[in-house]
């Protein structure tokens, strides 16, 4: 009985040993495992998340229980046949559960492990999700700056093109039922459409009409206080019209304020050439380049700028005259010229001065001044011109002799053309002579007049010929 207890102790001991063998390779095999699984997990946890580590260390607490399950099971096999199987089993129990021990520390440390990794990964994650705030409303305002610029620089351009498209929508409103004549000089204006219709008005080139009902071949228009038809033919209308009316027509400027400053450049700093009063009428300069808050008017013949803020820009456009308004006004030009005329001509008497001594040459070098001046005039011109020059030397204003008032400097241009010389040389003509000799011995019809012009300049004066003589 003893020998048989021994027996079985020993067995029993010797069981203990493989057991305890089993367990520890198993044991090594799981922490070599969970090591790798723990690794694992760290690249789960940055793919699959906590749900990824969670599985890993699900599955390495089933394979050490398996493989816990195996070695008891060799062992007891071993042990069966030598020991009793419940002292066995309870002993394979205690080595199971030092084995899931050990298993549920390898998973704390594992979670552990994880859960410090994904700490540090969701402080990450809140910081760069921080920072990325930041940026975002830094990029966000930057973006509302730049945007809010731009939104006024296309709000200020769009306005600028809606306020030019609405002047020109309006504008171009204002023509579709205006018509205007294309022609050189005048469209006649008839009582009906006819062409062998009375003429009641004229057209004129630069005119404009408005448009009461269009036909096929005539258009019935209202210009002015003509009320009419003209032939289309030769007339456009709307848009057309409005285009021939910036290409034939000047513009006007037309001034709202007194003392407004003409200068020469488009600037405030630009000198003044002059200040006009309210009311007055300047004509645009449309080939000058245009400067902003400027128009550019033409002046003496130059080019010029007044500021826009106290001008009105509109075309000269005209009406169409009635053939009374134009008769009327005819004869208004005709007594206007007519009463030109007579205070520029005075009663011309022939007055008889103290005559001068001259020498033969005096008398050839006059005579060649008055065929230059009026050798196709009258003898009553010529004689003038040789009046004008003794008037001269009698003054005490000029030279003191006839050769030095002829070629006194810029007073006679053919004496110092060379023409005066030319036409002595070869003798003057006997008409010229004669008044030259009639000048010298004192008659003067020019009532003294010491200066001569074209008759055509306006001056007032005594007009005999084609001169004024003043």
């Amino acid at each position: 009985m003893n020998l048989r207890k021994r027996a079985i102790s020993g067995i029993m001991l010797a069981g203990s040993m493989v057991v305890m063998c089993a367990i520890a390779d198993a044991a090594s095999t799981v922490s070599a495992e969970a090591v790798a699984v723990v690794a694992d997990t760290r690249t789960d946890l940055a793919t699959d998340g906590t749900a990824g580590v969670v599985a890993q260390l699900n599955q390495v607490s089933t394979d050490a229980v398996e493989m816990a399950a195996a070695g008891v099971e060799n062992s007891q096999t071993i042990l069966v046949a030598s020991a009793d199987e419940e002292a066995q089993v309870a002993e394979d129990t205690e080595e199971a559960s030092a084995v899931q021990e050990e298993t549920v520390s390898v998973e704390k440390s594992a979670q552990a492990d994880s859960k410090e990794d994904e700490t540090t990964q969701e402080a990450d994650a809140v910081e760069d999700v921080q920072n990325a705030d930041v940026d975002s409303e830094t990029d966000t305002e930057n973006t509302v700056d730049v945007e809010n610029t731009k939104d006024i620089e296309n709000t200020k351009e769009t306005e600028n093109i809606e306020d030019t498209e609405n002047i020109q929508n309006t504008e171009n409103a204002e023509w579709q039922n205006r018509l205007m004549a294309d022609v050189d000089e005048f469209l006649y204006v008839r009582a009906s459409g006819d062409a062998d219709a009375e003429i009641i008005g004229k057209l004129y080139k630069g005119d404009v009409a408005d448009v009461v009902e269009n036909g096929d071949t005539w258009t019935h228009v209202v210009s002015g206080d003509v009320d009419g038809y003209v032939n289309n033919d030769y007339c456009v209308s709307g848009e057309d019209a409005l285009d021939y009316a910036q290409e034939n027509v000047e513009t006007e400027a037309q001034v709202n304020t007194n003392g407004l400053r003409v200068r020469n450049a488009a600037s405030e700093d630009a000198s003044v050439i002059t200040a006009v009063s309210e009311g007055t009428t300047l004509t645009v300069d449309t080939d000058a380049e245009t400067e902003d808050g400027w128009v550019a008017v033409k002046y003496k013949g130059q080019t010029a700028y007044v500021s826009a803020d106290y001008v009105t820009t509109e075309l000269a456009l005209g009406e169409a005259v009635t053939i009374e308004e134009e008769k009327a006004a005819l004869a208004k030009k005709a007594e206007e010229e007519a009463a030109a005329k007579a205070a520029q001509t005075k009663e011309t008497t022939t007055v008889q001065n103290a005559s001068v001594s001259a020498s033969y040459d005096d008398v050839t070098l006059l005579a060649a001044l008055i065929q230059c001046e009026a050798g196709n005039e009258l003898y009553e011109g010529q004689l003038a011109v040789g009046a004008v020059v003794m008037n001269r030397l009698r003054s005490g204003a000029y030279p003191s002799s006839i050769s030095g008032v002829i070629y006194q400097s810029g007073q006679f241009p053919p004496a110092g053309q060379g023409m005066v010389a030319s036409i002595a040389a070869n003798g003057p003509k006997s008409s010229c002579v004669q008044a030259a000799q009639q000048a010298l011995g004192g008659s003067d019809n020019t009532g003294g007049a010491t200066c001569f012009s074209r008759a055509s300049s306006g001056r007032a004066g005594v007009v005999i010929g084609n001169h004024v003589f003043y």
